[in-house]
C-alpha cells in the first residue's frame, strides 16, 4: 500500500523551484533515505508531505488524502522533525511529551512509553529550558514517538546526538518500521542512514532518482 505518492510536484519557495517536478511512492513500513547535496530539495519534500509548503503543480497524496484539496487533514498522523525541537520551554519533559500526544489524539500512556524509551525519566521533570542540546534532541524525537504517528518525517536526526543516542534512535526507527511505521529520513551521514534505510532516492535539482544503495539482506524485508 502507498502511503505517499508524489507526481511532477513543483514547489516554489519565492522565485526559487525548489522541487521541480519530483515523483515519488513510498510503501508502508518502509525505511527511505532521501540522499543528496545541500540546497536539492530533501527538507521541502518533507515540509511538503507535512502539508506545510503548497504545490504550484502537480499531485501529492499522503497518507490517503489529497494535498491539494486539504493539506492538513493528515496531520495528527505524521511527526515531522527539523532543526527545531518545536518544544515549550516553560513545560517539562514530560508536559511537553503528553502536549504532543494529546495534540494527536494519543494516550498520556504514549508520552510515558516515549520518555521510557528514550531514556528521559531521569529526567521528566526538568522544563525545557534547562535542557542541554542533547537533551532537547531527544526530547524532540521522543515527541515525534509520543504521537503515535504513520509516518515519520526525519530531517539529519542524528544530528545533535552522541553515539548512545544515536545507536537508540536507529533502533527505535528499526522497530517502527517493523511495527508498519513508515520512515523517511533526509540525511548526509549515508553509512549509518543506509545501515537503517530499506531503499535510498537521490533528490537533486529539486527531482528524485533511484540511489544506487540496495538494502543488506534481511533489512528489504523490513
Amino acid at each position: 500500500m502507498a502511503i505517499v505518492t508524489v507526481r511532477s510536484a513543483v514547489c516554489v519557495l519565492g522565485q526559487f523551484p525548489a522541487l521541480a517536478g519530483a515523483d515519488l511512492t513510498v510503501d508502508a513500513g518502509e525505511i527511505l533515505l532521501l540522499a543528496g547535496p545541500n540546497g536539492a530539495g530533501k527538507t521541502t519534500l518533507l515540509r511538503l508531505l507535512a502539508g506545510l509548503v503548497p504545490l504550484r503543480s502537480g499531485s501529492a497524496s499522503v497518507l490517503g488524502v489529497d494535498l491539494t484539496v486539504d493539506c492538513r487533514a493528515h496531520r495528527r498522523r505524521l511527526s515531522l522533525i527539523g532543526h527545531e525541537t518545536f518544544c515549550y520551554d516553560d513545560l517539562t519533559v514530560i508536559e511537553n511529551l503528553r502536549f504532543a500526544a494529546r495534540a494527536a489524539g494519543a494516550r498520556d500512556e504514549a508520552a510515558n512509553f516515549a520518555a521510557t524509551r528514550f531514556g528521559l525519566g531521569a529526567i521528566a521533570d526538568v522544563r525545557h529550558a534547562r535542557l542541554s542540546a542533547g537533551q532537547r534532541r531527544r526530547l524532540a524525537l521522543a515527541a515525534a514517538l509520543a504521537r503515535e504517528p504513520e509516518l515519520l518525517l526525519l530531517d539529519e536526526p542524528h544530528a545533535g546526538l552522541d553515539a548512545q543516542g544515536r545507536d537508540l534512535l536507529d533502533s527505535i526507527l528499526v522497530a517502527a518500521s517493523a511495527d508498519g511505521v513508515t520512515v523517511l529520513v533526509a540525511s548526509h551521514e549515508l553509512d549509518r542512514a543506509r545501515s537503517l534505510a530499506t531503499r535510498e532516492v537521490i533528490v537533486e535539482q529539486g527531482v528524485v532518482r533511484a540511489g544506487q544503495f540496495v538494502a543488506p539482506a534481511g533489512r528489504a524485508a523490513l
